[in-house]
């Protein structure tokens, strides 16, 4: 994004999604909450999909008799955002909290080379700084005992490729530019819950049986409040922010849901929280910062 088409609200917007971010670092939560809950199978996942989409419905129909985009014009964007939403949120019931986490936050490489290639777009030089202080957050989070970090197991190879569909998604809403939020939020629950059909059928040996109807009736009013409260809301900003402080920041910023998702498993879970998770976590975490700082820096000495 150049300077010149800066957004005025570059700074609330980076906020806002620091802070999106972070609420989806606690997301395993639910998620593993609505699995034992009997939502098995994954279908917690596509629930979480299908249930915002049919809150949507009405306002879309709305929109399409008023001549506005309802957001089917963006099935790319919906599937790339969407499939890499559902990958993430399975990756935690097939692998540990923070493998996931880290293996899909592996973004920043990705939404990189995904600039170069398609938008023509070399790296400013603080790039170079803030990938190095992320991937050394990285590794130093999953490399124990000199472990490389590559997948290892089906929920790593899952939150991988998720990781690879999210920068994909981001890079493609920085050349279309969609009109507004609302279509491509649309898009992101009609095209994703389309994905997490395909792929929980695909993983159905992996992921287990489908639930009971007992389990659904139970279950129902946290996915609505979830829906709500939860779903709607951070998607609102996460999928308005690409496009409006670009892709390269935007995948800075959401790996501070690394850091909150990191300490909130060691907390409630058995999952290790140490030296090296808490050195990592704040390098991954000065990683977003050093990007808005030097981004800001840039922009001073352009003007």
């Amino acid at each position: 994004m150049s300077k010149s088409s800066r957004h005025p609200y570059h700074f609330t917007i980076s906020f806002s999604l620091l802070i999106a971010a972070g609420l989806w670092g606690l997301f395993w939560i639910p998620q593993r909450a609505l699995e034992t809950g009997g939502l098995t199978g994954g279908w917690a996942t596509i629930s979480q999909m299908i249930i915002p989409f049919l809150i949507l419905v009405p306002i879309s129909v709305w929109r399409k008799f008023r001549g506005l985009s309802s957001g089917l014009e963006y099935p790319l964007i919906g599937l790339l955002f969407g499939g890499g939403i559902a990958c993430y949120a399975n990756s935690f019931l097939l692998t540990d909290v923070v493998r996931a986490l880290i293996l899909f936050y592996i973004t920043p490489v990705w939404t990189t080379i995904f600039e170069m290639i398609f938008l023509r777009q070399l790296p400013k030089y603080y790039r170079y700084v803030t990938l190095i202080l992320a991937l050394s957050g990285v590794w130093i989070v999953f490399g124990q005992n000199g472990v490389i970090p590559i997948p290892q197991n089906s929920g790593d190879w899952i939150a991988l490729f998720g990781g690879v569909l999210i920068a994909a998604s981001a890079v493609r809403m920085e050349i279309k530019k969609p009109d507004g939020i609302y279509p491509i939020l649309f898009s992101f629950f009609f095209y994703g819950g389309l994905f997490t059909l395909i792929q929980a059928f695909l993983l159905r040996d992996y992921l287990g049986p489908a639930p009971s109807l007992d389990a659904w009736i139970q279950m129902m009013p946290w996915l609505i409040m979830i829906a709500i409260l939860f779903h709607i809301p951070t998607n609102v900003v996460i999928l308005g922010a690409p496009s409006r402080i670009g892709a390269s920041l935007f995948s800075i910023i959401i790996l501070f849901e690394i850091v909150v998702g990191s300490i909130s498993a060691a907390l409630l879970t058995q999952e290790l929280f140490g030296w090296r998770e808490g050195v990592g976590c704040a390098m991954i975490l000065l990683a977003g910062l050093s990007e808005i700082f030097f981004a800001s820096q840039a922009q001073q000495k352009d003007t």
